[in-house]
């Protein structure tokens, strides 16, 4: 079982992803201004790779854009790589 988390802080936040209740991943941004947020970094330790932890982080992301008139821009490999692949997060998109 997953459970994201969403922490921010100031400009700055993160989504973590717990797996039977252990921190998995995380997956960081940064405010560029109001209405724009930045995702810089996605990781998920290894142990707990092949399970889809990191895309459920990117839509995690996408869903707060939507839910918050935000839009992204994924600076991260992971995530550019996650918004290609996926047409239903494209919305989002700076």
């Amino acid at each position: 079982m997953t459970e994201i988390k969403h922490e921010k802080n100031g400009s700055k936040g993160s989504f973590d992803i717990y797996y039977d209740r252990k921190k998995a991943g995380s997956m960081t941004y940064t405010g560029a201004d109001q209405d724009t947020m930045i995702i810089d970094h996605t990781e998920v330790s290894e142990e707990f790779g092949g399970k889809g932890l990191a895309k459920q982080l990117v839509f995690a992301g996408a869903k707060f854009a939507r839910e918050n008139g935000k839009k992204v821009i994924p600076l991260c490999t992971y995530a550019k790589a996650t918004f290609e692949k996926n047409a239903d997060i494209q919305d989002v998109l700076a």
